[in-house]
């Protein structure tokens, strides 16, 4: 009678146990470690973040949305906003597009300022569009969530991410940011925003890191930051934390600024 062969696996082969509760640990480690050894593969130390709604339209798609709406006479209001809304998908592509160009006139000896987005759609796309239409490379740091597969063609292939862990991700958009863009968004934007200033206000973030708040407009009707300091909850202070802006060239001017004095001479400043 012929025994059976058995074939031993190796651990880190094992892909029953990698995806197990008890190897949670090696899949965080994992969001860490690959992640990093890329980044240094391609000399990016050093980023521009750009957060803002996945949903938002470019003003093209905008405005073919709204002749579909008037044509089949419903859902034209929402198709009007969207046009109205998708000056910020504008404004988040020319920004990224400076802000390329400017970073690619520096010396070689110089860290480049490089365009990173969470990879999807709306904010995002315009972002990594414009650093892309600059000829410069840009990230993406794509997310797993249960809603539909998106495209988004202009982020650099090799510098393309995806997460399991929304802190693992997170802990990407920071470490590196040496800037930071928030547009018009909902959730994931708000949650973004108010983690990134609650680690400057309590100075869990050591490095100077300059934020732009912009679409002064939305913002203050979606967040009343005057009855934040009315009822105590921050101080009048905090509010210097932020840059609150609707014009492009002033968000450009701002950043180059606060990039030019505090991070081109920082020589690894550590979150």
């Amino acid at each position: 009678m012929k025994r059976k062969s058995h074939r031993n696996i190796k651990a880190y082969h094992n892909e029953d146990f990698l995806n197990s509760r008890d190897a949670r640990s090696l899949r965080i480690l994992s969001e860490y470690h690959e992640p990093a050894s890329r980044f240094a593969r391609y000399a990016v130390d050093d980023t521009i973040v750009f957060l803002g709604s996945a949903r938002l339209l470019s003003r093209t798609q905008a405005r073919k949305a709204l002749k579909e709406a008037e044509a089949a006479g419903e859902g034209i209001e929402q198709a009007r906003i969207n046009l109205q809304m998708s000056q910020y998908y504008e404004a988040a592509r020319e920004l990224a597009h400076r802000l390329t160009e400017w970073s690619k006139t520096l010396s070689d000896e110089e860290r480049r300022f490089v365009v990173c987005t969470g990879g999807g759609p709306g904010i995002m796309e315009a972002a990594n569009r414009g650093a892309s239409e600059a000829k410069g490379k840009n990230i993406g740091l794509t997310i797993s969530i249960p809603m539909e597969e998106f495209d988004n063609p202009y982020v650099t292939r090799e510098l393309s991410f995806h997460f399991h862990y929304f802190f693992m991700r997170k802990f990407w958009f920071t470490y590196l940011a040496k800037a930071v863009l928030v547009f018009p968004g909902g959730f994931g934007t708000l949650d973004e925003l108010t983690e990134l200033l609650t680690l400057l206000q309590t100075g869990k973030i050591r490095k100077h890191l300059p934020m732009v708040l912009f679409g002064r407009e939305y913002w203050q009707e979606v967040i009343n930051f005057d009855a934040l300091i009315k009822y105590g909850t921050i101080s009048a202070e905090d509010m210097a934390l932020l840059f609150q802006t609707d014009s492009i060239d002033d968000a450009y001017d701002y950043v180059v600024a606060k990039l030019s004095r505090y991070a081109l001479d920082e020589k690894g400043a550590i979150l």
